[in-house]
């Protein structure tokens, strides 16, 4: 025994601690699947909301009058983001941390799923915990640990009236039980302890729940990779800023987004001794882990945001590798406020906003039972089915839908012309508080040619989701398109030259292929990247300017036969779905007899 203790003597004590946690991950790395459940009830995103969270489950049948477990043998799925934002937190996470007992005992069983906010309050990114939030720690926090605190802070900081000053700054990063939390999201703390033995996805019957999504991270690594490499990543970052904080190397008010900064300027410096280098380094690189970024399961947005041609295949790959037949996700809020189907019923979206004062929305929880998929609300028992996610093109969830919107276009006052130029106008368009700019182009030539309204008809005909409102509109006597123009845009050549976009949850080498088709079957000739905008905040691709579009011949068969690598299975079944008595009911009215013939034969030459 002496020389297997030996064996580990050099190591630093974050080593040590993590070897000991991998062999118990591992163990239950088969645990994460679930089969032959009768009834599933999951929910997503409290956000500390919990008198919502407790309506919805008792309409869910779950919970009691006096909040203890009721549903028997139900599966209650969590997935996730808890806390941040709200001022009851804890008292959520009390309340599930009693039920996954109660249920247990029952036959049922609770899965609470890390999302993105959990990760982040273990790791110490604490950007969005209201001070409200840190206040219901005040009871683990002691005056003591407050004042050293405070010492540490100010230690080196510039004396003579500036106390006041340093002493502001303190209570600005560390609010009234800030140490209290940390306390209990440590490794061993209360809330810590219990949050890292909680998986990242699993999957019941023949659907996997996860909080972001299911990027391509999920079917090139599997749920393996996600609930035990992951779970390594997270584990050894929170252990190895704990040994640097007990040592310290690390202030406790360091964020995480600073950490990697900060250590890395120590080393370089010599400011870190010899028995913590090897933990400064290994927190700097698991700083950098995937699930930390974009792409990764806790932050990917791609399953709820990315349209059918781009994420269409990455989702498909994603449910075979994991043995699912659709995903439920959280995180992404959704856009009407309700639970979402998209992508053909496969993704269901569950992030309702219930934290009504941040998100506007309310609690939801989805029930699948016997295979019937259905919603109950916090105000209602009575229950009804998901929605089909709207299609909504730069402009901000939750604030108008898109019915809305062009109503606004179509008979709101014309405020001001903003600029203009050859052909169009950009003007301000009112109705009640809402205020909009909009591009006006006035038709060219007949005036039943209309190339902006059939581009945006046959965007969401097609279901593609990139070109803006637009909607027939008299202005000064002259006919013509109003087309919504979305507020801060980047277009393509000022994203390249930004050098931004690398990591956009839809990749842009995806969307630009989708974009070539569209083009290639409107027969837009004159796409620039002037015409190419993007919300810097999601980088999904807009299309404007289609002025050009749909001429009156079949294209070029060359080109259009050249598009083949790039029309997949999702296009093919989307293409011929659009046949000539579609084309004709959907743009009967804005292209004539010969364009739609011209655009049938392109659509034809694209199958081919």
């Amino acid at each position: 025994m002496a020389n297997q203790s030996g064996k580990w003597a050099g190591l630093p004590l974050f080593a040590l601690l993590f070897l000991l946690y991998v062999p118990l991950t591992s163990a239950h790395a088969d645990e994460w699947h679930f089969t032959d459940v009768d009834r599933i009830v999951a929910f997503g995103d409290v956000h500390g909301a919990f008198d919502a969270l407790v309506a919805t489950l008792q309409n869910a049948n779950v919970i009691d009058d006096e909040l203890h477990w009721s549903g028997g043998r139900t599966h209650l799925v969590s997935t996730g983001d808890l806390l941040d934002r709200g001022v009851e937190s804890r008292r959520v996470m009390d309340l599930m941390m009693r039920l996954e007992n109660e249920a247990e005992r029952a036959g049922g069983q609770v899965h609470q799923l890390l999302g993105n906010h959990e990760v982040m309050n273990l790791i110490g990114d604490l950007r969005y915990v209201a001070d409200g939030e840190f206040a219901s720690y005040l009871d683990l926090e002691s005056p003591q640990e407050r004042e050293a605190g405070y010492r540490q802070f100010s230690f080196g900081k510039p004396a003579g009236g500036g106390g006041d000053a340093i002493l502001e700054e303190f209570e600005r990063l560390a609010p009234p039980g800030y140490f209290g939390h940390r306390r209990a999201f440590r490794s061993d703390g209360h809330y810590g302890k219990w949050l890292l033995e909680q998986p990242f996805m699993v999957v019941i019957n023949d659907v996997a729940f996860v909080h972001g999504g299911a990027p391509g991270y999920v079917s090139k690594h599997g749920i393996d990779g996600v609930n035990v490499t992951l779970k390594e990543d997270l584990v050894g970052y929170v252990k190895a800023a704990e040994v640097l904080v007990e040592r310290g190397v690390l202030s406790p008010l360091v964020g995480f987004k600073q950490v990697p900064e900060v250590l890395s300027a120590m080393l370089e410096d010599g400011q870190v001794q010899d028995e913590d280098i090897v933990t400064a380094r290994n927190a700097i690189d698991l700083s950098e882990s995937p699930l930390h970024g974009p792409l990764g399961p806790t932050w990917y947005r791609g399953t709820s945001r990315c349209n059918r041609f781009v994420e269409a295949a990455t989702l498909e790959a994603a449910l075979q590798e994991i043995g699912a037949s659709r995903v439920v996700v959280g995180h992404t809020t959704a856009i009407s406020r309700n639970v979402q189907q998209r992508l053909g019923g496969r993704v269901l979206e569950i992030d309702t906003g219930m934290l009504k004062r941040v998100y506007g929305g309310s609690g939801n929880a989805l029930v699948i039972e016997e295979g019937a998929v259905s919603v109950v609300n916090q105000d209602r028992t009575e229950a009804v089915v998901p929605l089909v996610q709207p299609i909504q093109v730069g402009f901000e969830d939750g604030k108008i839908s898109e019915e809305d919107l062009a109503r606004v276009l179509r008979t709101g006052r014309i405020d001001a012309v903003a600029a203009e130029g050859a052909g169009w106008q950009l003007v301000q368009v009112s109705s009640g508080n809402i205020s909009v700019h909009a591009s006006f182009r006035a038709l060219p030539g007949s005036s039943r040619f209309a190339p902006e309204l059939a581009a945006y008809r046959l965007d969401r005909e097609l279901r593609l989701g990139m070109i803006p409102v637009t909607v027939r509109r008299n202005i000064d006597g002259k006919e013509g398109t109003l087309q919504f123009v979305p507020g801060v845009t980047l277009t393509e050549r000022e994203r390249v030259a930004s050098g931004k976009g690398q990591l956009a949850a839809c990749p842009l080498v995806l969307q630009h292929n989708a974009m070539l088709v569209f083009d290639a079957l409107v027969h837009n000739v004159s796409r620039t990247p002037s015409s190419m905008v993007y919300n810097p905040e999601d980088w999904l691709l807009m299309l404007v300017d289609n002025n050009s579009a749909f001429g009156d011949d079949k294209g070029d068969t060359a080109y259009l036969r050249r598009l083949g690598s790039v029309i997949g299975d999702e296009w093919q079944a989307a293409l011929r779905a659009l046949d000539d008595d579609v084309l004709l009911a959907q743009l009967g009215d804005a292209l004539d007899s010969r364009r739609l013939r011209a655009l049938g034969k392109r659509r034809d030459a694209l199958i081919q």
